[in-house]
């Protein structure tokens, strides 16, 4: 097992890796509390809710199993979650734990977050993209019409346990659209872990344990390193959106039901890199290189046919990273680093938009 640590004072919580870990008596170590929610997805409750609830048997169980999506990732099912709570009388000493991919980790997070002005929970990830982004770091959320993630809080776990053996029960669409988040770490700061990345891509499509366990840890080490520098995403830590104020509006506008979140993120690195190499920032090389390498873990590389120039505008103006009237992006500033900047020509970002959604130019 691997061990990474987020370091914040009092509240730091680990995040543990290895094969068999939701089968483990390491859940109740960091579970001991009497009262616990379970909540998970009608995809995963099938493959991991018995085993869980097995290792939990000292506790009170309730099980809350939301419709698998991101359209489950609303208000009303929030209120439903805390409505069980209720009715079954938990005090603000129970813990929630969330059994699922970043759906189902965003929301747990932030049921716990607001029941009783703040809970215990605990991440159980199953999806390659939870394991490595949407489970460290306390951001949590769930959707609003006009805007992904727009209603939430900063609540941060108790513990993350990384089961990589759930990978194995992952549909191919679901590992390759956790691989634009890995993909991303690389394209953020780390060369060598970009390189390391071309070399292993195989290796992590077939499953390797020894490559997965690597590519994870990496992963979330960086992502780890970034919150306990910026916690609140005052600064360093609005990197880790690379690619997600475009793909983000993709998501917006399909509402949810079209590409996945990773997929999204896959097409938006690509057109912050384009977009990037239009501000000669960075150099056409560098761009060509991180396509090849999206492609290569069988991600999308362009925006659907129905996305056109305004639908992008308009949802990225509702970005949370707009501050005060202006777009703020985060682009390569080449390969291998990124910043946020509202210091780009209006004008470029357009072309890039009309070359993305009208076809080559």
């Amino acid at each position: 097992m691997q061990k990474v640590v987020v370091e914040l004072d009092d509240r730091s919580y680990p995040i543990e890796i290895g094969g068999g870990l939701l089968d483990s008596e390491r859940l109740a170590q960091v579970l001991p509390h009497s009262e616990i929610m379970i909540v998970t997805d009608s995809n995963v409750a099938p493959l991991y809710l018995q085993q869980v609830q097995a290792r939990l048997a000292h506790a009170r169980v309730l099980v809350h199993v939301i419709p698998a999506g991101e359209s489950s990732k609303r208000l009303s099912e929030l209120e439903m979650i805390w409505s069980e709570l209720l009715q079954a009388r938990f005090s603000r000493r129970c813990a929630l734990v969330a059994l699922g991919g970043g759906v189902v980790g965003d929301m747990t997070g932030f049921a716990a977050a607001c029941y009783q002005r703040g809970v215990d929970f605990v991440q159980l990830p199953t999806t390659l993209l939870a394991q490595v982004d949407s489970s460290v770091g306390g951001k949590t959320a769930v959707n609003h019409p006009q805007g992904k993630n727009m209603i939430g809080a900063f609540h941060q776990p108790q513990a993350v346990l990384i089961d990589t053996d759930t990978l194995r029960s992952l549909p191919p669409r679901e590992f390759a659209a956790g691989m634009a988040e890995v993909i991303k770490y690389g394209a953020l700061g780390d060369l060598d872990f970009l390189n390391w990345l071309g070399d292993h891509m195989q290796a992590l499509k077939a499953l390797q344990p020894e490559a997965l366990a690597q590519a994870v840890q990496h992963a979330c080490q960086m992502k780890a390193d970034i919150v306990a520098a910026d916690e609140r995403e005052a600064g360093q830590r609005a990197l880790l959106n690379l690619g997600h104020t475009f793909g983000h509006a993709i998501e917006a506008q399909e509402q949810y039901v079209g590409l996945l979140h990773g997929e999204g993120v896959a097409v938006g690195m690509v057109m912050a890199s384009d977009l990037s190499v239009r501000l000669g920032w960075s150099d056409a090389q560098s761009h060509e290189r991180l396509v090849h390498l999206i492609e290569s873990a069988g991600l999308p590389v362009v925006p659907p046919a129905c996305m056109t120039p305004d639908n992008f505008m308009h949802h990225m103006g509702l970005d949370k990273k707009v501050d005060a009237g202006q777009l703020r992006l985060v682009l390569p500033k080449p390969m291998g680093q990124a910043i946020v900047t509202a210091d780009f020509e209006p004008a470029a970002l357009q072309a890039c938009l009309m070359h993305f959604c009208q076809g080559a130019e």
